[in-house]
């Protein structure tokens, strides 16, 4: 039986935040990636929540949540999943990332091991240097303009305010270009590679990747598979960077066979 997806907030210190919610059963918390919100995962969440109880939050500045204060770090991020799943009584959960959100997700899987049930990264970041140009060249120019591109950003956000809903401005994708690009990549490619540390990864994880990925390329995955203990690797031929909605019903039924 499909339960019904709902939008619900909640306060995570003293940020206003997003979440959709759906389902029964063992909780799967899903971080989206830096191109889009928790609606992003929406026809996912219909098949998904046959099995488990999914939470996905709009990460802080994007969609529908009360953006950090100029704070875009992954290990800012990380902070607020932890502050998010203990808000919600999250004890031990599953935990999916795609791209920039599985860089959050392999973050929060090595800093608190013993809370996360399975792990699974979708077209991760942080498993490799290699990264599309164009990323490379936003973050580069993220950082060449600094506070000056977001001071423009939030002066037509303050524009436009009167007539949007609160915290629609800010797109997501250019918040994330500018305000988190500069932590994440540069013209030589990602900034953060975690290979080194995938042995220490304690807990059943699943890679999901697109053969076909022009942004974070497949090699990683490959890459990465050798190093983690208990990792499971599949690669969706003729599919690119999400997967997950290329891929439907596909993707939810490897993903419902890896978690049980």
């Amino acid at each position: 039986m499909v339960s019904e997806i709902h939008s619900k907030h909640v306060k995570v210190g003293k940020l206003d935040i997003n979440y959709l919610i759906g389902g029964q059963g063992a909780p799967l918390v899903v971080i989206h990636g830096g191109g889009e919100g928790a609606r992003a995962w929406l026809q996912n969440l219909g098949e998904l929540s046959k099995y488990y109880t999914v939470y996905v939050p709009d990460l802080p500045g994007f969609g529908r949540s009360q953006p950090m204060s100029d704070n875009f770090h992954i290990s800012e991020f990380v902070k607020f999943v932890e502050g998010f799943s203990h808000k919600l009584g999250l004890k031990r959960f599953h935990l999916l990332g795609h791209s920039f959100g599985g860089g959050i997700a392999l973050h929060y899987a090595l800093r608190f091991p013993h809370e996360i049930k399975s792990l699974v990264l979708v077209n991760s970041m942080c498993l490799g240097k290699e990264i599309a140009l164009w990323v490379r060249f936003l973050s580069t120019l993220a950082f060449c303009l600094g506070e000056a591109a977001l001071a423009i950003l939030k002066a037509v956000g303050w524009l436009i305010r009167p007539f949007s809903t609160p915290f629609e401005f800010a797109p997501p994708l250019l918040w994330f270009r500018i305000g988190l690009g500069k932590s994440i990549a540069t013209l030589r490619g990602q900034t953060t590679v975690l290979l080194n540390r995938l042995s220490e990864l304690i807990m059943p994880t699943l890679l999901v990747w697109g053969a076909r990925d022009v942004i974070v390329p497949a090699s990683h995955a490959y890459a990465a598979a050798k190093l983690i203990h208990h990792c499971h690797l599949h690669i969706f031929e003729g599919c690119g960077h999400s997967v997950y909605k290329q891929k439907v019903h596909e993707f939810c039924q490897l993903l419902v066979g890896f978690l049980g």
